[in-house]
C-alpha cells in the first residue's frame, strides 16, 4: 500500500519496491515531458500543444500505476501463505488474479467490493461517490450558486477510504477470515451500539471542518467549527471582504489538527464536548443579533438599494455603500472587537489584583 501511494508521483513506488531503473525512468519521462511541453508551448504560444502533452503524461501515469500493480502482484516476496495456497495446489494464481482485479476495479469506488461479492458495501460506496457528484451539480444548477461545488472536495476522501477498505477486505478474505457484506450504515450503527468509533473514518472526516468532531460525539464543538468555516465564506462574500480570505485556511488548519488531536485521544482519554465559544445564553444572544444584522444587510443590498438607485440615480447609494460605508463598518467592528478584548483582559487583571490584596 505504501508503494502504491508513493507511486502517485510516478516512479517513487517502483523505487521503494526495489526497481530502481524504473524508479528513475518514469519520473524523468513524466516531469521531463511536462517541463519540455511547457517550455515549447511558451515559446510557440500554442496552448493546444501543451494540452496534448498533458494527455500523454496522464496516459504515462496510468501505465506507471498499472505496471506497479502487476509488479507487486507477481513479486514472490510479497505473496503471503493463506488458505488460497494449499500445498501442491494450483490456487495461488487464482488468489493473485482476484487480488489484482479487486485493486484495479477499486479505482472506481464500489467495483472492487462487487468483485469480492460484497454487493451492499460496494453499492453504498458507489452511491455515496456518484450521488455526491450528481447532487452537487443538481443543486448548483438549480440555485446558480457555485459555492456548493466546494463539497466536491469530499470526493478524494471517499475514494481513498474506499480504496483502503477494499485492499483490507481482500487481504482478510484471502487470509481465511469471514468477510460480512455490511453496508457503511450497518457498520457505523454496530459501532455506535458497541460504543466505539472508527479512528480512520474520524481522521478522514476531519478534512471537512467539524465533521470529525461531530462523528466522535462532540456535537457542539463540531457544529461551531462547521458554522465558523462555512459562515466565513458567506460573510466574506456578502461584505466583499477579500482582505480577510487568509482566515479561511487558518480556520481549516485549526479544525483539521483539532480533529486529529481528538481522534488520538479517543479510546484513551475521556472525551469532553468543549465548545469553542462558551457562554450561557449570552453567546446565542449575540449570534442572533449578528444573523439579524446580516439578514437586514442582505435584504437592503439586494432589494432596497437597487430600488432607490432607480428612483434617485443621483444619490449613487451602491457606490457610496461600497466605497465608504462598508470600510467604516469593518473598521468599527475591528476597533470595537479590539477594545472589547482589551477591556476584558484589564477586568481579569484587576480581579487578580483584588484577590491578591484580599
Amino acid at each position: 500500500m505504501l508503494a502504491f501511494l508513493l507511486n502517485f508521483i510516478p516512479g517513487l513506488g517502483h523505487f521503494y519496491w526495489g526497481r530502481k531503473a524504473r524508479g528513475i525512468l518514469y519520473p524523468i519521462f513524466f516531469f521531463g515531458g511536462l517541463l519540455g511541453g511547457f517550455l515549447i508551448a511558451m515559446a510557440t504560444n500554442e496552448g493546444e500543444f501543451f494540452l496534448a502533452v498533458l494527455i500523454m503524461e496522464l496516459i504515462l501515469w496510468v501505465i506507471s500505476m498499472l505496471d506497479l500493480l502487476i509488479l507487486m502482484l507477481r513479486e514472490p516476496a510479497a505473496q503471503e501463505r493463506s488458505p488460497y495456497d494449499p500445498r501442491g495446489g494450483g490456487r495461488r494464481g487464482d488468489a493473485e488474479t482476484e487480488r489484482f482485479f479487486t485493486i484495479l476495479l477499486s479505482f472506481i469506488p464500489g467495483l472492487g467490493h462487487f468483485q469480492m461479492g460484497l454487493m451492499q458495501r460496494g453499492l453504498s460506496f458507489l452511491i455515496m461517490f456518484f450521488g455526491l457528484i450528481t447532487m452537487m451539480f443538481f443543486v448548483t444548477g438549480i440555485t446558480h450558486e457555485t459555492v456548493f461545488l466546494l463539497f466536491l472536495a469530499l470526493l478524494p476522501i471517499i475514494w481513498l477510504y474506499c480504496m483502503f477498505d477494499a485492499v483490507q477486505l481482500i487481504h482478510r478474505k484471502q487470509a481465511g477470515e469471514i468477510v460480512e457484506d455490511r453496508s457503511l450504515l450497518d457498520e457505523w450503527e454496530s459501532g455506535r451500539i458497541e460504543g466505539r468509533r472508527s479512528k480512520v473514518l474520524a481522521t478522514l472526516l476531519s478534512a471537512f471542518p467539524g465533521a470529525g468532531q461531530m462523528y466522535l460525539g462532540m456535537q457542539k464543538r463540531g457544529l461551531q467549527m462547521m458554522v465558523l468555516f462555512l459562515g466565513s465564506f458567506y460573510i466574506i462574500d456578502v461584505l466583499r471582504l477579500s482582505l480577510f480570505l487568509f482566515l479561511v485556511p487558518v480556520i481549516w488548519f485549526y479544525s483539521f489538527f483539532d480533529g486529529l488531536q481528538q481522534t488520538s485521544r479517543y479510546g484513551i482519554l475521556p472525551m469532553e464536548d468543549i465548545p469553542l465559544i462558551k457562554g450561557r445564553g449570552n453567546g446565542q444572544h449575540w449570534l442572533g443579533v449578528a444573523l439579524l444584522l446580516l439578514g437586514v444587510y442582505y435584504v437592503g443590498m439586494e432589494f432596497i438599494v437597487p430600488a432607490l438607485d432607480r428612483w434617485f440615480p443621483y444619490l449613487e447609494l451602491r457606490y457610496m455603500i461600497r466605497e465608504y460605508l462598508r470600510p467604516v463598518l469593518v473598521a468599527v467592528i475591528l476597533i470595537g472587537g479590539g477594545i472589547k478584548l482589551l477591556s476584558s483582559r484589564n477586568r481579569v487583571q484587576s480581579l487578580k489584583w483584588d484577590d491578591e490584596e484580599i
